[in-house]
C-alpha cells in the first residue's frame, strides 16, 4: 500500500478519467484566455517589435530608468529590512515579558501599527516630514517609504517572533530554569536560536512583501523606484506600457527569487548546524551539562553518579 493512500482514497478508473477531463478543460480555458488577451494586445499594437526592442537594443532605457529605479527599490527595501528586523524582534520579545508595564505597551504599539494599511502610514509620514522637518523634497519620499514600511513590517515581524518562540516546547524553558539560567539567558541562548528556524519561512515572506511594497511609494509619493520608472519609459519610448510592465515584473520575480533562494540556503545551513552541535552550559568546576537545550535529545555524557564526584 502506498504511503499516500493513508491520507486519501486512491482514485479509481472513473475518477482518473474525470481528473484527466478536468485537466484538459482547464488547459483549454487557459489557452483560450491567453489567445484572447494576446489578440487584444495585438489589436492595440502592443506586440509590435518596436515596443519591445528598446529593452534589447537601447542601453539607455536600462542606464537611465530601470537600473536607477532598481537601485532605489533596493535602497528602500534594505533600509526597511535593516531597521524593521531588530525593532520587530525587540517588540516581539517585549510582548512575552512577565512585566505588564513592558508587555502591554509593546502589545498596544504592535496591534496599532499592524492594523493600519502601509500605504496610509507612508502618506502620513510624508506629510509629517513635510510639516515638521526640513528634509529636502527630493529625498522626502524615500524617508516616507522607509518609515511606513518599518512601522508596519516591524509590527508584523514582532508577531512572527512571538509566535515562533511560543511554538517551542515548554520543556526547553523548564530545562533552562533547572540549571539556573536567568530569563535573559534563556531567551538569548535557548529559545531564540531554536525559534529562528521555525520563524525563517514567515520572515522571508515578509521580506518579500517589503521589497514589493516599495512600489507604493512610486505610485503615490513620486519615489523613483523600479515600478515608478514605467511612466518615464512609456513617455519616451512610444507608449510601450505592456512591454515595460512585463520587464519590470520579470525583474521583481528575479529579485524575490534570489531572496527566497538565499533564505532556503541559510535555513538548510542552520538546520545542519543544529544537528551537528549541541549547547554546552558550564556550571561549577567539574560539573558540565550538555545537550538537551538545543533540542538534541536531552543530557548526555553519563549518569548523575558519574558527575557527583
Amino acid at each position: 500500500m502506498s504511503d499516500l493512500s493513508v491520507l486519501y482514497d486512491a482514485p479509481g478508473p472513473r475518477a482518473k478519467r474525470r481528473n484527466w477531463l478536468y485537466t484538459v478543460l482547464f488547459v483549454a480555458v487557459v489557452v483560450l484566455a491567453a489567445w484572447w488577451v494576446l489578440g487584444i494586445m495585438a489589436d492595440k499594437d502592443q506586440l509590435a517589435g518596436n515596443k519591445w526592442s528598446p529593452f534589447v537594443t537601447d542601453g539607455r532605457v536600462w542606464t537611465t530608468y530601470l537600473l536607477p529605479g532598481l537601485l532605489n527599490t533596493l535602497k528602500a527595501a534594505a533600509l526597511s529590512i535593516v531597521i524593521a528586523l531588530p525593532v520587530g524582534a525587540l517588540f516581539g520579545i517585549a510582548r512575552l515579558s512577565d512585566h505588564r508595564w513592558i508587555s502591554m505597551p509593546a502589545g498596544a504599539v504592535v496591534e496599532f501599527f499592524r492594523a493600519i494599511p502601509v500605504l496610509l502610514l507612508m502618506l502620513f509620514s510624508h506629510e509629517a516630514y513635510a510639516q515638521l522637518t526640513t528634509i529636502e523634497p527630493e529625498i522626502r519620499p524615500l524617508y516616507a517609504v522607509v518609515t511606513g514600511l518599518v512601522l508596519y513590517n516591524a509590527s508584523v515581524i514582532a508577531e512572527i517572533v512571538r509566535a515562533g518562540i511560543l511554538s517551542l516546547p515548554h520543556g526547553q524553558t523548564d530545562a533552562a530554569k533547572a540549571i539556573g539560567m536567568r530569563k535573559g539567558q534563556t531567551m538569548s541562548y535557548v529559545l531564540l536560536p531554536q525559534a529562528v528556524t521555525a520563524m525563517l519561512p514567515a520572515l522571508v515572506s515578509q521580506l518579500v512583501v517589503i521589497v514589493k511594497d516599495t512600489a507604493l511609494g512610486g505610485a503615490l509619493l513620486g519615489f523613483g523606484e523600479l515600478l515608478g520608472q514605467i511612466r518615464e519609459i512609456t513617455a519616451n519610448y512610444g507608449a510601450n506600457t505592456i512591454a515595460a510592465f512585463t520587464v519590470v515584473a520579470l525583474i521583481f520575480i528575479l529579485l524575490n527569487f534570489l531572496l527566497t533562494s538565499f533564505a532556503s540556503w541559510l535555513e538548510g545551513r542552520i538546520r545542519r548546524g543544529k544537528k551537528s552541535t549541541g549547547a554546552v552550559v558550564a556550571g561549577t568546576p567539574g560539573d558540565t551539562v550538555t545537550g538537551g537545550l538545543a533540542g538534541t535529545g536531552g543530557p548526555t555524557g553519563g549518569d548523575g553518579d558519574a558527575n557527583a564526584g
